[in-house]
């Protein structure tokens, strides 16, 4: 059964708490969603596998330690996914970006797909898929099914705040998934909006509410 890691980082903490104020401007909120983002990508990537290297410094030669070759991608699921990806391509600027786009249907609340654009070597990559919020699941696990439908076996979820429910749904579907989530909240409510939360974060993000 995959791991689900809540990051309780005081730093990560204390920006989730102005992020989620309603007072917060648009500006800022997507200053603290790039920051939180940097944050967790630190985390979600601390066992990337490493080989040891020669380094010649000005004064001797060293030992040191370096990314073993591992190909990478990161995948927001769009629109809100967006804004985790400029803080982790900042970490990792080798890795390739595909785009998984889906919308909620207001009536089921099941997720719609209207885009998909992955790198052609995907199977071959590890794959960071993020979204700022795991509400019900559902958008998560379709974005997963994408994935393994094009051969992709090693996918990592990285959200900055999820609830119980979409915890659930996505360990069930995917259970060799490795989830990072920044805060676990209490619930959802009845029109699917996580509580406490944060709002759309979309809307948030974009200043489009």
């Amino acid at each position: 059964m995959a791991n689900v890691y809540v990051l309780n980082h005081p730093l990560i903490q204390h920006k989730l708490a102005v992020l989620r104020n309603k007072e917060t401007s648009v500006k800022e909120f997507r200053e603290l969603v790039r920051e939180i983002s940097g944050l967790m990508c630190y985390e979600a990537t601390r066992n990337l596998p490493t080989v040891e290297v020669e380094v010649e410094t000005p004064v001797a030669t060293a030992k040191c330690r370096m990314l073993a070759g591992k190909k990478m991608a990161i995948v927001p699921i769009l629109r809100a996914g967006l804004g985790m990806v400029d803080a982790m391509v900042d970490l990792i600027p080798s890795a390739k970006i595909g785009h998984i786009g889906l919308y909620r249907d207001p009536e089921t609340h099941k997720p719609v797909e209207y885009y998909c654009k992955l790198p052609e070597d995907i199977e071959n990559r590890e794959v960071f898929v993020v979204d700022p919020m795991l509400a019900t699941g559902g958008s998560a696990v379709a974005a997963i099914d994408f994935l393994k439908a094009r051969g992709c076996k090693k996918i990592t979820m990285m959200n900055i705040i999820g609830c119980p429910e979409g915890v659930k749904a996505v360990r069930e579907a995917h259970p060799d998934v490795d989830m990072f989530i920044a805060a676990l909240d209490e619930k959802l409510n009845d029109h699917a909006y996580i509580i406490p939360g944060l709002g759309d974060a979309g809307d948030r993000i974009f200043g489009t509410k």
